[in-house]
């Protein structure tokens, strides 16, 4: 038997480590968390401190029993599950099972899985950290008493199976609000206008108005109408016509300084640009990538660092690989004199680097044979961020051109790449591209040159509502405003969605259900503290101080509790009742003239005659760009019960017998006509 014992998380990492260690070493892996709250019950004691009651994971017994076999065989154990707070509560909950007292129990971090990286970790093993556990013990309880007390609640008034969460709930929020937005919206229209020029040098331009009677047009504080539009196209074709005379151009130098290497937000985001990848999807082929790629001969291999970080830092050694290989494949002027240097956000968690290659000599190229199509595409992606952040700015000569008409001021801007720097490499994408600032090309112009017109171009816009969150979006929204973090980005995704809160649209969008809108209208209504950005996020930053040793975890959880047990007790019985009674609306049942309301089932929402079970009407619906409810039109409703069916016939006899049928429209008639008939 091996007189070392080393604990990692994932059976894939376990086999990439066996291979540098040899046979000194056992490498066991836990399988993920090993000891968690009962799913049963609320599994905190209210009375005592809020005091866990962990307990063995089903079917993790065996997994235990073998750990603790080995351990009692070993000399020395490492506990190296991932570090962060997750892996931190696994060591601690591992560390119980085999005697957290013993000797020669360490705790190993593991910022990279490659064989100089494990050698030195195990070279330098750290204690377990009590702060860093009763950090993510703090946020485990509190999750479970938001989980676990307002959950059954909504089962009660809206609909069993259900939940809420303490971050997603916050997620929700902002997606509502967004879409509330946008049915607010009521577009406006208004216009733009381009000259095309020529001066005595070809080619010849497009200039755009940029000022008119001394205000500068910027399409929101100041638009241009039509008749203004026709009124400025009338005066500069007349024959009285003042000329376009070149202004004032101003040339500078502009220079573009590339992005820091990723985080987990921005490698999520960016990879839900560039490969349409998902926050989950990235974050399960990031898994792969950090513990280990079989490269052939080389075997299993870690091609980067730890994926769950919110840190830009970089270890000197990485920094002085990447520039040397800058220089070796684009040559001395691509390595900039010193270093770049990035700041993290002030609530940055500094214990780990940027996400990473291991090695830049493990180009994509050089190793795309061993990859397959998404993790090649993952890892080119953070490959060539990383290797673009270690070089200079991309330099261009930026032209201002201000042409006058009269009193009508038109500017062009043209830009050329004097030195294309990081971008020869990498540039990063956007969410929204915006309008202007394109480069036109410019021929050569001198002040006070006239110039000729050859045509107008009027074009008629309208504003835009905000857009739609996608998933990257709406994880950046949430890591501006302070809410989450690099763990939790996923997760809180894939929650929302699988509630049923949240569809994706046609883009990929998120828009809120129905139920989604009822369930964050009923907790806004009943926990405004609980569902507050403001709030939420001052909570993520008493856990980082948690975890930094400068708050205690039990206080922190009492200051929250208190308020939240007092708003748990006035919404069970203020909370409105929808369980059964459905959400109201304004349109009318047809067949026996009851309110529509809308409903939620197993297949989603839909909607129903209030009059059930005497009328068993229900109708399909989506919703437009303002949330009008839009009726899927059907061939005939359903009526599901012998006094519906008698209810629908009385109102087709009513219908027939009334002067308004009639009157109405062949079509109208012809509709009414046919479900009448089927009802039959």
């Amino acid at each position: 038997m091996a007189k070392n014992l080393l604990i990692v998380e994932s059976p894939a990492k376990a086999k990439t480590i066996k291979r540098y260690l040899g046979a000194g070493f056992q490498v066991a892996p836990s399988v993920g968390h090993v000891m968690d709250l009962p799913k049963s019950k609320l599994g905190v004691d209210l009375e005592h401190d809020f005091l866990p009651e962990y307990e063995i994971i089903k079917g993790k017994n065996k997994v235990i029993d073998a750990i603790k076999k080995a351990a009692k065989q070993s000399e020395n154990v490492y506990l190296a599950t991932d570090p962060d707070r997750e892996g931190e509560a696994i060591a601690w909950h591992i560390a119980e099972q085999i005697g957290a007292k013993r000797p020669n129990l360490h705790r190993v971090l593991l910022h990279e899985i490659t064989p100089t990286a494990v050698r030195q970790a195990l070279a330098n093993p750290a204690e377990l950290n009590r702060n860093v556990y009763e950090a993510q013990q703090a946020r485990r309880v509190l999750d479970r008493l938001v989980g676990y007390q307002i959950s059954p609640l909504l089962w009660e008034k809206v609909r069993r199976g259900i939940s809420a969460g303490r971050v997603q709930s916050v997620a929700l929020r902002i997606i509502v609000e967004r879409e509330r937005e946008r049915e607010a919206f009521r577009a406006e229209e208004y216009w733009t206008l381009d000259a095309k020029l020529e001066g005595r040098n070809p080619p010849p331009f497009k200039a755009r108005l940029f000022s008119h009677a001394g205000r500068r047009v910027d399409n929101k504080n100041y638009k241009l109408a039509r008749s203004e539009v026709d009124s400025i196209v009338a005066a500069l074709t007349a024959k009285d016509a003042p000329p376009f005379v070149v202004g004032k151009i101003e040339r500078k130098e502009v220079r573009r300084s590339p992005a820091p290497p990723f985080i987990t937000s921005r490698l999520q985001q960016e990879a839900s640009r560039r490969l349409y990848f998902s926050p989950s999807r990235t974050m399960k082929i990031a898994q792969k990538l950090y513990e280990g790629v079989e490269l052939g001969d080389q075997g299993a291999v870690g091609l980067i660092t730890y994926m769950r970080t919110d840190s830009v830092r970089v270890s000197d050694q990485a920094i002085n690989e990447v520039r040397g290989y800058i220089e070796q494949r684009y040559g001395a002027n691509y390595v900039p004199e010193k270093p770049n240097y990035y700041r993290s956000a002030k609530s940055a968690q500094e214990a780990h680097e940027a996400i990473r290659p291991t090695s830049v000599l493990r180009d994509p190229e050089s190793i795309s044979r061993y990859l397959d199509r998404d993790e090649l595409a993952l890892y080119t992606l953070i490959f060539n961020r990383f290797v673009s952040s270690q070089m200079p700015p991309a330099v261009f000569d930026r032209t201002t051109v201000d042409i006058m008409a009269g009193e009508e001021q038109f500017r062009v801007t043209g830009q050329v790449m004097k030195f294309d720097g990081f971008i020869r490499v990498y540039l990063e994408g956007v969410d929204e591209p915006s309008e202007d600032e394109d480069q036109a090309q410019l021929p050569q112009l001198a002040e006070g040159e006239i110039l000729r017109l050859l045509e107008f171009y009027p074009e008629q816009h309208f504003t835009q509502p905000p857009p739609r969150f996608t998933q990257a979006t709406l994880i950046k929204e949430l890591e501006e405003n302070g809410i989450g973090r690099p763990s939790t980005y996923a997760s809180i995704m894939s929650s929302i969605l699988n509630r049923e809160y949240v569809d994706e649209d046609e883009s990929k969008r998120l828009r809120p259900t129905s139920l989604g809108r009822i369930v964050n209208d009923l907790l806004v209504a009943a926990f405004p503290d609980i569902v507050e950005t403001g709030f939420t996020a001052h909570m993520e930053e008493e856990l980082d101080q948690v975890e930094e040793g400068k708050e205690n975890w039990v206080k922190t959880l009492r200051r929250f509790y208190s308020p939240f047990k007092k708003r748990l007790g006035e919404a069970r019985k203020k909370m409105p009742q929808v369980k059964g009674k459905g959400v109201p609306t304004d349109i009318k049942c047809e067949l026996d003239g009851g309110d529509m309301v809308i409903k939620f089932g197993r297949n989603g929402e839909f909607l129903a005659c209030s009059n059930y079970p005497q009328c068993g009407n229900t109708k399909e619906f989506t919703r437009d760009d303002q949330g009008n409810i839009v009726i899927k039109e059907s061939v005939a409703p359903p009526a599901r019960t012998k006094s519906a069916r008698n209810a629908a016939s009385r109102w087709c006899a009513g219908v027939r017998d009334s002067a308004s049928f009639s009157d109405a429209p062949g079509i109208q008639n012809a509709t009414i006509s046919r479900r009448c008939a089927a009802i039959r």
